[in-house]
């Protein structure tokens, strides 16, 4: 092969592939983002499935009613606390690996599932008057976030 005829293929492969390798190689990288962020938001969601069982192996408490019940035995009372204080770390969890300010697409449907168990939690009394005591020490967007979320379920 003539010289003429490499620098020929040196232009083709520069004017072409370069661009070509460049676009495969963002898209991989996208690719990899969207995984990671599919894998955290799986995470998420199996670790609430654990809340939830956890949940159903406490009947006495009532947890799942949308009825205030007061007349908790302080064993009761105690174990409440502690269910809603996991709950609190599972959602400031989820608002920092999963919240963003302009989400679209998968994430904002992912996030918006997290909002719908927020505003489901919000609606009971009993987590909105212990709500200020479980945010002590908490992320403070997150705390404002779920504050405002609670304002609007009273």
């Amino acid at each position: 092969m003539k010289l003429e005829t490499w620098e020929l293929f040196s232009y083709i492969v520069t004017v072409f592939g370069l661009p070509l390798a460049i676009s495969s190689f963002v898209w991989q990288q996208r690719k990899e983002r969207e995984n990671e962020e599919e894998e955290v938001y799986q995470l998420l969601s199996d670790a609430y499935t654990d809340f939830l069982k956890l949940v159903m192996q406490n009947p006495d408490l009532k947890l799942r009613s949308q009825n205030t019940i007061t007349n908790f035995s302080e064993e009761q009372s105690e174990r409440i606390q502690v269910m809603f204080e996991i709950l609190i770390s599972l959602f400031e969890r989820a608002y920092l690996l999963a919240y963003e300010e302009n989400m679209s697409g998968k994430q904002l449907r992912r996030w918006a599932s997290w909002d719908d168990y927020m505003s489901e939690w919000c609606e009971r009394d009993d987590f909105r008057y212990m709500l200020p005591r479980l945010l002590q020490g908490e992320d403070p967007d997150f705390s404002k976030y779920i504050r405002e979320l609670a304002a609007q379920k009273q």
